[in-house]
């Protein structure tokens, strides 16, 4: 396992205790591999365990290196979650060399919540704090591309509430409330995205997927969207869903289209 931060976690509670870190799972094929990191949802509560190890190890088959952030959950609130998620890109890409990986092509993907956290690392990136004494943090944060499986991505309208009141408790400041709605927060710099999402999702609306998919047409930023008709929340890779299972090919073939694996001969 590997720290976000050898030691001075920012907003570190000691009462907590939690340190948050990144499990690897790194190709060793002697390429210089793309990656992807892989954020678990659970509501800002937990990290669900199915959307993070299987995942990896499914990116890890299609010849992406892979890791998973263990973000910091509630009881901390934000910034907290995106001080992780921020410090995870930013890792990845400094040790890019020793890792075998492209520091061009690292990449965020998020389920639920996690899909949330995912969108704001590609919405509020920076490219680093060149005055920082910490090497890490003078490293461009920026993903090169996000996979948002039936995110959350509004904190107003369609929202998610359990999800909204563990990152930003019970009365959130109403500029939070749009900056963390990360549809406002688009810009032509968002990196290229692929979402799926079932449109009788009775937890995380669909209109989440649909209004960032929106943003993302309105500034001309390439995306892929797709609504299976019927599905629970949840449900990860969709194993045992054959219709929505579909939607780890249709991720390949886009990850193909954009550059992040060659494609089958």
């Amino acid at each position: 396992m590997i720290p976000l931060w050898e030691k001075d976690v920012p907003l570190f509670d000691p009462q907590n205790g939690f340190v948050p870190y990144l499990e690897p799972y790194i190709l060793e094929n002697g390429k210089q591999n793309s990656c992807i990191i892989v954020f678990p949802g659970g509501g800002y509560t937990h990290r669900a365990s199915h959307e993070a190890e299987p995942v990896a190890k499914w990116l890890n088959s299609i010849g992406i290196s892979a890791f998973v952030l263990h973000y910091r959950v509630s009881p901390y609130k934000h910034p907290v979650p995106l001080f992780d998620a921020k410090r995870a890109v930013r890792l990845v890409r400094y040790n890019a060399k020793k890792w075998n990986i492209n520091p061009k092509k690292i990449g965020v993907l998020g389920f639920s919540a996690g899909g949330h956290l995912a969108s704001t690392v590609g919405t509020l990136f920076d490219q680093g704090d060149k005055k920082s004494n910490d090497p890490v943090e003078m490293v461009s944060c920026r993903p090169d591309c996000m996979i948002l499986c039936y995110p959350v991505i509004s904190m107003a309208e369609f929202t998610h509430d359990s999800s909204k009141k563990a990152l930003l408790g019970d009365s959130p400041d109403p500029v939070l409330v749009w900056t963390l709605s990360s549809q406002n927060m688009v810009t032509e710099r968002t990196p290229p995205t692929f979402l799926w999402h079932t449109s009788d999702d009775s937890s995380v609306r669909v209109e989440n997927s649909l209004l960032f998919a929106m943003a993302l047409k309105k500034h001309n930023v390439p995306f892929e969207l797709h609504i299976f008709p019927h599905g629970r929340h949840g449900l990860g890779l969709a194993k045992d869903t054959p219709h929505i299972e579909a939607w780890t090919k249709l991720c390949e073939k886009w990850l193909e289209s954009i550059g992040f694996i060659e494609k089958a001969s």
